[in-house]
């Protein structure tokens, strides 16, 4: 039996001053059509498998009782911040995706489920890098912070990422969370584990399963809390 043939065609493009961004269409007669995220040409996530991305935000909705608030890192195909609105709590989504072309994706359809994502009053989405839009919050502005930019402090998808996983920037998240921070990553990582150690007052490695087609991964789940988090 030959290998079923699978198409693959460009939906968009852009390129800023990170590099490149390409939204693709992946296609077979077996399976239903998936979008497919990369950027530098290295894959971030797709509309086939969205468990990590909800995973991360079940985690942190089920630490705190009162997530009224809640900061995003990382706008993605929208998977997390749509499992984070799922919840009747959530008063407030601050959605932080440093590229625009993301974000005009998501508002004009070329994502398809994109706007009516964005139709949840709820949704506060800025067009900013995640570190700046730290250092200029005010204080204890958040119930919940998650960051899922790349792939974790392993796997980067832009180097400058790097300074999102160290000490002096987690004192940024620090001051402005009241209740905990969650980190989604695709491996461990003793170096992150003992930064958020530094700053925080409860940290915790979770690890998650996910099958991915006919392969089965570990990813996991860094769950930073402060001490008066209820």
């Amino acid at each position: 039996m030959e290998p079923e043939q699978i198409e693959y065609v460009e939906v968009a493009r852009a390129e800023s001053e990170r590099g490149e961004l390409v939204l693709r269409s992946r296609r077979s007669e077996s399976a239903p059509e998936v979008l497919e995220l990369r950027a530098n040409g290295v894959f971030v996530m797709d509309t086939a498998e969205t468990t990590s991305e909800r995973a991360l935000a079940a985690a942190a909705l089920e630490l705190v009782d009162s997530p009224a608030a809640v900061l995003i890192g990382g706008l993605g195909l929208g998977f997390t911040m749509r499992e984070v609105l799922a919840d009747q709590r959530v008063e407030r989504c601050t959605v932080v995706e440093i590229e625009q072309a993301l974000v005009d994706w998501m508002r004009d359809g070329t994502i398809p489920h994109g706007p009516a994502m964005l139709a949840d009053q709820r949704v506060d989405l800025v067009v900013n890098d995640v570190a700046l839009a730290f250092a200029e919050a005010g204080e204890v502005a958040y119930d919940l912070v998650l960051l899922d930019v790349d792939n974790g402090p392993g796997y980067l998808v832009h180097a400058t990422n790097a300074a999102l996983y160290r000490t002096p920037l987690l004192r940024d998240v620090r001051r402005v969370t009241r209740g905990a921070l969650v980190i989604w990553s695709a491996d461990t990582s003793a170096e992150l584990e003992a930064a958020l150690g530094e700053v925080f007052d409860d940290v915790r490695a979770v690890p998650y399963d996910v099958q991915l087609g006919e392969r089965s991964e570990k990813y996991w789940l860094y769950v930073a809390r402060v001490a008066s988090a209820s």
